[in-house]
């Protein structure tokens, strides 16, 4: 496939908007938050067109057609455990291994989650590997982010989320979620570590674009500049209150 491919006139295929199934999908996650699984479906239910969008943004930006044209593979790179230990102690590829190591969690954890959501196998190749590499870079936005693993923290990085690819599950994910987290912690101020994980989401460079292969290798401080990120203020000083109360 030429890197100078046209895809302007791609379109995703048509699906139904299925907020019951999305409703129910959401009521499932607030339930079990470890149930990735439902995050997908909500996407599947409510997703519309951000995702074809997306798409085209990605493959029109230089980044975008040289990952399209070598065909790259994201989640070969994050599962290569040998390659991530051998970069710098500071680079961002072992602050990754540090983390999902610490999260007992493996790069293509996601996969078989994902089988719940909007299927790929009908969509030119390129598609199927923006949508595949927007899968496999979740872990690495919580470390470049600096959001945990936790409710709240992985509430926050979904509202950054939502502002960099304006997906509407997403959103209802957050609001839903939000909404629920606040009525186990009153008075804790939840929403406003959310609303700044929208907030700078919208400030930060547009990550589905970025070279997470040549970021590897770079310094996470370094990583974090390039990409416009600051530090979640607000998030950190929430987490801390409500590890409190705990």
């Amino acid at each position: 496939m030429s890197s100078t491919a046209d895809f302007s006139s791609f379109r995703m295929p048509r699906k139904r908007v299925r907020p019951l199934d999305a409703w129910r999908a959401i009521k499932a996650l607030i339930n079990d938050k470890e149930d990735t699984s439902q995050v997908f479906r909500v996407i599947d239910a409510l997703g519309g067109t951000a995702e074809g969008k997306n798409f085209i943004r990605f493959a029109s930006l230089p980044t975008g057609a040289a990952i399209i044209q070598e065909q790259r593979s994201l989640l070969e790179t994050l599962s290569n455990v040998d390659y991530l230990k051998s970069l710098p102690a500071e680079s961002l590829g072992r602050h990754y291994l540090a983390f999902m190591q610490g999260e007992n969690l493996t790069a293509d954890g996601l996969v078989e989650a994902s089988q719940d959501g909007p299927d790929l196998t009908a969509l030119p190749p390129g598609a199927r590997l923006f949508g595949n590499r927007l899968r496999d870079m979740h872990d690495l936005w919580h470390v470049t982010t600096g959001y945990g693993r936790d409710g709240l923290g992985e509430l926050s990085l979904l509202a950054f989320t939502y502002a960099q690819g304006h997906n509407r599950g997403i959103g209802a994910i957050v609001l839903f979620g939000t909404r629920s987290l606040s009525s186990d912690h009153p008075g804790m101020g939840v929403w406003r570590p959310v609303l700044e994980g929208y907030r700078l989401g919208k400030k930060a460079q547009w990550m589905p674009a970025a070279d997470w292969e040549q970021l590897l290798t770079r310094p996470l401080a370094e990583v974090r500049q390039t990409l416009g990120l600051t530090p979640p203020a607000h998030y950190q000083a929430t987490l801390a209150r409500i590890s409190q109360t705990v």
